[in-house]
């Protein structure tokens, strides 16, 4: 089996480890991962991965000194051998996997389309990310949306819970809402949802020269700016940021500008991960990191049982439709490419109009 594993204190370091498959425990399977995608929001889990346990799902051969991860992705793996009765050779599915070739499961709570990998490391771990959906068993399943399901569907459903919970808090009264770093797959969720609601301020999206085009040419933005045009903003309307970016002196530029009405800050991704530090004019009373597994959690305890998982899955659907105008994806033929390919994601050299699908078995 191998492992793509990055330093977790700087992720420019990255190594492709191998070692023998591992023989499978009693109520183990193991599963082949046959696909899996690459996006920015996989650097976000690097950067936060100490502060919020990305780093605890699949812990890394050959780590004496403590120092390596592996970062986690959303794809597709068949099971390849059971010790598991309820799971099958040939059981197709979907869900968070590392960057590696192989993972060795040990599956509890298995039902017709989902079940949920209790391995002990992971129990302590949000629900979400345990679950694994067995897509033989689901009726809406196609496999011609493979690639769009990884690429989209976590990043949508960001964008689904970032919506439900602005419009939950009815927009913290603001007149406006900035998304910053526009041109992210995540916004653009995002900007979907706001052109979908009537209820909903009026958006501006942030971004950077090099992008503005492709972003104005969506459609979506009542309006467009790029980063040194902040002071253009209308600072006497009450306003409303989600945050991709995570850049420190956007951000801070932004807070101090818009002063009292600045009225709430979500931090959702860190496209700008080398520039995540604050500045003076940051308003950390009124801002928060968004952490759309615990949203989903809390709409699995307000709604009836699978309300969510239909409405973000619906949600999902219509926007991969409408993404088809503007993303392309790039298929990488196995691990051994991950190296610059991960190098080129970090550097923001990746278009965000370019989804990453690495291919791992023939």
């Amino acid at each position: 089996m191998q492992q793509f594993q990055v330093r977790k204190d700087d992720l420019s370091g990255h190594r492709l480890a191998e070692a023998d498959t591992p023989q499978l425990g009693d109520g183990e399977v193991l599963a082949a991962i046959d696909r899996f995608a690459l996006t920015a929001n996989n650097v976000t889990y690097g950067v936060v991965g100490e502060k919020i346990g990305y780093w605890n799902f699949f812990p890394p051969l050959d780590n004496d000194d403590g120092g390596w991860g592996i970062i986690p992705v959303w794809g597709f793996a068949d099971v390849t051998a059971s010790n598991h009765p309820d799971v099958p050779v040939g059981d197709r599915l979907y869900g968070y996997f590392p960057m590696a070739s192989h993972l060795v499961m040990k599956p509890q709570k298995v039902g017709g389309t989902r079940l949920f990998d209790g391995a002990g490391h992971r129990a302590a771990l949000p629900p979400v990310y345990n679950a694994y959906g067995r897509v033989n068993g689901q009726a809406d399943y196609e496999p011609a949306y493979d690639d769009a399901r990884m690429v989209l569907h976590p990043l949508y459903a960001t964008s689904f819970c970032l919506h439900d919970f602005f419009s939950d808090n009815a927009w913290f009264g603001a007149e406006q809402v900035i998304v910053v770093s526009a041109s992210s797959k995540t916004a653009i969720g995002v900007a979907y949802a706001l052109a979908d609601d009537q209820n909903a301020p009026e958006s501006i999206g942030l971004t950077s020269p090099r992008n503005l085009d492709a972003v104005r040419a969506l459609g979506l933005y009542g309006a467009v700016l790029t980063y040194d045009e902040i002071g253009s903003v209308d600072a006497d309307r009450p306003t409303a940021i989600i945050d991709m970016s995570g850049s420190g002196a956007v951000l801070s530029a932004l807070h101090a500008h818009l002063g009292d009405n600045m009225r709430y800050c979500s931090n959702v991704g860190v496209t700008h991960w080398d520039d995540n530090q604050m500045g003076p004019g940051f308003i950390r009373e009124r801002s928060a990191m968004f952490f759309a597994p615990g949203h989903i959690q809390k709409r699995a305890s307000d709604w009836a049982p699978g309300v969510f998982e239909e409405k973000a899955f619906a949600f999902w659907r219509a926007a991969a439709e409408k993404s088809r105008s503007w993303l392309t994806y790039r298929t990488v033929e196995g691990l051994s490419g991950a190296g610059g390919v991960f190098d080129d994601l970090v550097a923001g050299a990746v278009s965000p109009h370019t989804g990453l699908v690495f291919k791992l078995t023939p």
